[in-house]
């Protein structure tokens, strides 16, 4: 899990129209617990830009020319430390989003989420939780389950064997996009502790955050 940060999140900006960016830049001018270290006009230009900058989070737009917010967010996620990255969309939910997070997106949010909402999701994200809008959680769940093939969804099993009853009912709860609280509060836990198998549980995977988590609980056919 990412270490809670005190001073304010470094945020870089990456979406091919520079009215967004300069929206979202106006937008985070006013939120003293974040500071935006650079932009970016394309995914190639957003992975030289976190090299530049080492932002905490990245919110970046899925559809660009050149190189996509997909592939780019792969491309981060491999780099030492890397930041977490936050999806933006105007469409509906689509396998561009659920690839997103199978390559290491921590989060999506509608291009006309309220601004406060998308403050908290960076916020959240620079805290290592998931940052999901409401409306896109449901139809996220709903398109991993449709799409999960006999071949995945066994392969999603297999690899849940690897964790103790304990760790796969604090799975269970990722994903069904619970709080730590939430599944604390279901397993009779204290939220330190559930910190710590959530750790443990993202750990065995080989997973880097709870989206990931909670896609794989779907594949798996478990939630």
């Amino acid at each position: 899990m990412q270490p809670v940060i005190q001073r304010p999140v470094r945020l870089l900006l990456v979406d091919d129209d520079s009215m967004v960016r300069t929206g979202l830049r106006l937008l985070f001018g006013g939120d003293s617990g974040c500071v935006v270290v650079g932009e970016a006009g394309d995914g190639d230009e957003a992975v030289t830009a976190v090299r530049a900058h080492w932002p905490d989070v990245v919110l970046m737009d899925i559809r660009m020319p050149r190189v996509d917010g997909v592939e780019a967010t792969r491309r981060i996620r491999r780099l030492p430390h890397p930041p977490e990255v936050v999806m933006l969309t105007t469409f509906d939910v689509d396998e561009l989003v659920v690839e997103s997070i199978r390559n290491g997106a921590c989060g999506f949010l509608l291009k006309d989420t309220p601004p406060r909402e998308i403050m908290a999701a960076v916020r959240a994200a620079a805290r290592g939780e998931c940052a999901i809008s409401g409306r896109m959680l449901r139809p996220i769940v709903d398109l991993v389950a449709s799409t999960a093939e006999g071949s995945r969804r066994s392969q999603a099993i297999k690899r849940l064997d690897t964790l103790t009853d304990r760790e796969r009912e604090v799975a269970v709860g990722l994903g069904r996009g619970w709080s730590n609280a939430e599944i604390g509060a279901e397993l009779g836990m204290g939220v330190s502790t559930v910190k710590g198998h959530v750790s443990r549980v993202l750990g065995k995977l080989l997973l880097n955050n709870r989206a990931q988590a909670a896609v794989l609980m779907h594949e798996a056919g478990l939630v």
